[in-house]
């Protein structure tokens, strides 16, 4: 099946443009999803819109408000909402270009494909493209998408542009508001040497296969169980370990690449029932 589009239009730098594609470039499609189920019947429940008056109501009858004050709405049309149009509804315009390091990771969001819309659109995209990776820096544009109107970072990425959505200021909290009160600590210098050498015996490079999801294989592991009839028990609280001693904790820690790792509860805690007995499947709310 053929990847769609999130966002369709031109990409443009100054008076260069060419038709754009823009995809997610990440899938939840891997997760574990569960369906809300009647308990009796394990039928699955079915979300009916309801008029807190009138009762049941079709989703033709819906219609889009704002509450200006309790209990008090401004409706607006789809039409009306189609006729609030932007440029960037249908041009990524790049407006700056900043280095990767002047934004705060705070403001990355999510990233994004961009690919040229088409054969024609190709050498433009490829001009722009090149460009960008001599400059070795990062392009900032605006586009309207699911309504709303996003800053987008651009940067060069193999044959294509990897963009990203950027938070605006309003949506990032201010650091101080948690961090302010943390109590001002200057640690002894050889507390922060051994745990230096900590940190350099855990470094290695980057390989996101090596970092799957653990809750969701014990997930899959507890479907597994209760698709053959088992029981799965609670596995037994690690007892959290006791600091006593920070300088005798960091040296302790040296030498050793990681804490022990815990099993799957659905793979250690699996029992088969009886045989004259019916498990009854656990649903998880």
């Amino acid at each position: 099946m053929a990847t769609r589009p999130t966002w369709q239009g031109y990409l443009r730098l100054s008076l260069v443009s060419c038709p754009v594609a823009l995809y997610t470039a990440t899938s939840r499609g891997g997760e574990v999803h569960f369906n809300m189920l009647s308990k009796k019947t394990h039928n699955r429940i079915r979300m009916i819109p309801t008029d807190p008056e009138s009762g049941p109501i079709d989703r033709a009858d819906i219609v889009k408000g704002y509450e200006i004050e309790k209990g008090r709405y401004v409706v607006v049309t789809g039409e009306e909402l189609e006729n609030v149009r932007l440029e960037t509804t249908r041009t990524l315009d790049i407006e700056r270009f900043v280095d990767d390091a002047d934004i705060d990771r705070l403001y990355w969001n999510d990233p994004y494909f961009l690919a040229p819309d088409g054969d024609m659109a190709a050498e433009a995209f490829a001009v722009i493209r090149e460009a960008m990776k001599k400059a070795g820096k990062v392009a900032l544009g605006r586009l309207v998408m699911h309504q709303r109107e996003r800053l987008m970072a651009l940067e060069p990425h193999e044959k294509g542009i990897v963009a990203y959505t950027l938070r605006n200021k309003t949506e990032v909290r201010e650091a101080d508001d948690i961090f302010g009160a943390i109590k001002a600590v200057k640690p002894p210098a050889q507390m922060i040497e051994i745990a230096a050498k900590i940190i350099d015996q855990l470094e290695g490079p980057f390989d996101p296969s090596q970092f799957n999801d653990r809750y969701e294989d014990a997930l899959r592991a507890l479907i597994k169980e209760k698709q053959k009839g088992h029981t799965v028990e609670a596995p037994e609280e690690p007892r959290e370990a006791e600091v006593i001693d920070l300088m005798d904790a960091l040296k302790r820690s040296l030498g050793q690449s990681g804490g022990e790792r815990r099993k799957p509860a659905a793979a250690r805690g699996a029992k088969k029932p009886a045989a004259h007995r019916k498990v009854p499947a656990k649903k998880r709310a």
